[in-house]
């Protein structure tokens, strides 16, 4: 599905809707982050490009399919745009939370051992501004695959600097972990869950604005530093 022009996209800087957007010549895509409600049609390609990417993999089940409809608890997304307008990843950001219940992390853990931890760790970072990172994912295309990971891992940094926020936090398969790892995300030491079913090992990641570097690969910081130039 197209959602944004290759020419409104293609300039560093240019702002989509009431966005921010920017080349990535590594990927030869426009890096976006905006809200639903101003490029509706972008959120349309990302979150059904959200829901086919989940059930091609037989994980739909984790996707809150309403809030992908209506954009309601979401206060930005990342999106990657490559040059024919398509829509290649992205995710998006619920937040501040307000209290752990607001993490659907709380969810995810119910009923097995961590839970409470989930709950201390989302609690005792909440006066310091938490978003939590939902609905990631990449495209399958080899060529670009593991770059748009990349991108994906350094956007809730991005994010966390335009909120004025400290922590980001999301979940991930044992599989998925090292992009958030590039981008400093330190995994949490609590049990892995088995969500969305028996198949998968699920763990917690937390990223903190205030010290990523000290654990983020190199290459990414300097990309995060670069990028934040066009979100500051």
């Amino acid at each position: 599905m197209k959602a944004v022009s290759p020419r409104t996209a293609a300039g560093d800087g240019v702002s989509v809707g009431h966005g921010f957007s920017w080349r990535d010549p590594d990927i030869d895509c426009t890096l976006v982050i905006s809200h639903p409600s101003a490029d509706p049609a972008l959120w349309s390609a990302y979150s059904s490009g959200a829901y086919r990417s989940f059930r091609q993999h037989g994980v739909e089940s984790a996707l809150d399919v309403e809030a992908l409809r209506s954009g309601a608890d979401t206060i930005m997304f990342f999106a990657v745009v490559d040059d024919d307008g398509e829509v290649v990843g992205g995710l998006r950001a619920k937040g501040p939370l307000r209290y752990a219940d607001d993490s659907h992390a709380v969810v995810e853990w119910a009923g097995h051992p961590g839970q409470h931890a989930v709950r201390n760790m989302i609690t005792d970072r909440i006066p310091f501004g938490v978003l939590e990172l939902k609905s990631g994912w990449v495209t399958d295309d080899p060529r670009r695959n593991r770059l748009v990971t990349a991108a994906l891992a350094r956007s809730g940094l991005h994010m966390l600097v335009i909120l004025d926020l400290q922590f980001c936090t999301a979940t991930a398969a044992t599989f998925a972990l090292n992009g958030w790892r590039s981008s400093g995300g330190l995994v949490a030491d609590i049990p892995a869950t088995p969500y969305p079913d028996e198949r998968y090992r699920t763990r917690m990641i937390w990223l903190n604005r205030r010290d990523f570097f000290n654990y983020a690969d190199p290459a990414q910081v300097a990309k995060i530093l670069a990028d934040r130039k066009s979100v500051v």
